[in-house]
């Protein structure tokens, strides 16, 4: 007897849960206002150096908080500076043989009217001064180069946030773009949901909604609808039941005040939102829409013939449904020649 009962009491319970949401969600269409679950998504950014070499810093461990412009990282620097030296030394190189190659196209070209050197010579050494010039644009290139290099062993915190994860340690070799640090970035913060067809319409991008976690008595975060996907999918397995996995929704995303970083990723939560009119478009469109749809169905200029075209017309339309004008028309051609002279002025009249 106590199985029993037991049974008839947990069926009971069930019934009521499910009598209970029921009700609540139909107070909540009621009130207007649409419920979506989803979870926060953080950005995260890949921390590395640009250039091949050793890692010889790391300044924050994971779980630090990091400012826009902080120093993160640094890399053996002395083979960048080596390059910079070599660099501009090449630059001087360059500088003094093409001084000394002008000087001697200088001379040569004072000498060409005197005959005193050859058209030869002096097509070689201008051909040479050429080859200088060139060549000292290339070692300012590669100077340029080098100097980028050797900034680009320092990494800087692209913005605010906290360090993810923290790859490598002091030390490493690393390879140009393999990341050292993660970065989990502070702003922006989303809400990756999931809404139904039924539902879509009453949604709408810049739409208010607020974000609650699961956190009893927690803080309410108030957000944005930023985006609404165009094309349908299945609903994701990690989010709904087995059947609502089959139903077509469209992904939103809902971008969330998040003053405090309280929200973090991956956490599970619920947007509501109240559903209202849909956002009118400004006034001013709607005047400028007027206003072109006038444009289009009248001509600014008319010739006198378009004129009277466009005044006979409303009338001989509506006296063509009762087939007056086609029957007199049609009389008149009948008629022959007898009455052709006064087809034009019956055609001039107005037949109301």
């Amino acid at each position: 007897m106590k199985k029993p009962l037991l049974y008839i009491i947990g069926f009971g319970i069930i019934l009521v849960i499910i009598a209970s949401t029921i009700v609540y969600k139909e107070v909540e269409k009621h009130n207007g206002i649409i419920s979506v679950y989803g979870n926060v998504d953080v950005r995260q950014v890949d921390l590395g150096f640009r250039v091949f070499g050793r890692v010889t810093e790391l300044r924050y461990e994971e779980g630090d908080w990091v400012k826009k412009g902080d120093l993160v990282a640094l890399m053996e620097k002395k083979p960048y500076t080596d390059q910079v030296v070599e660099a501009k030394a090449n630059i001087a190189s360059i500088e003094a043989s093409l001084a000394n190659e002008e000087r001697m196209l200088k001379r040569r070209t004072e000498l060409i009217d005197s005959k005193s050197v050859s058209q030869e010579d002096l097509e070689t050494v201008y051909a040479n001064y050429r080859v200088l010039q060139a060549n000292l644009e290339q070692a300012q290139a590669s100077l340029a180069i080098a100097e980028k290099n050797l900034v680009d062993t320092e990494v800087y915190a692209p913005t605010e946030g906290t360090i993810l994860t923290r790859i490598r340690e002091p030390g490493s070799v690393v390879q140009p773009g393999e990341a050292v640090y993660t970065l989990s970035i502070a702003s922006p913060v989303w809400i990756r949901a999931f809404i139904n067809e039924r539902e879509l319409g009453l949604v709408y991008p810049g739409m208010s909604a607020e974000i609650h976690t699961d956190t009893p008595g927690g803080r309410v975060y108030t957000g944005t609808v930023g985006f609404i996907s165009p094309v349908s999918e299945f609903t994701p397995k990690t989010v709904e039941t087995t059947q609502l996995r089959t139903d077509l929704v469209y992904r939103i995303r809902v971008y969330a005040d998040n003053p405090d970083l309280g929200l973090r990723q991956g956490m599970p939560v619920t947007v509501k939102m109240k559903s209202g009119s849909l956002p009118q478009p400004p006034a001013e469109a709607m005047v400028a829409k007027s206003d072109e749809s006038t444009s289009e169905e009248l001509p600014k200029e008319a010739t006198p013939e378009v004129a009277q075209d466009s005044k006979l017309r409303p009338a001989a339309e509506n006296q063509k449904g009762k087939g007056v004008c086609k029957t007199r028309d049609s009389s008149m051609r009948s008629a022959g020649g007898k009455n052709g002279a006064n087809l034009d002025e019956l055609r001039s009249v107005n037949y109301e």
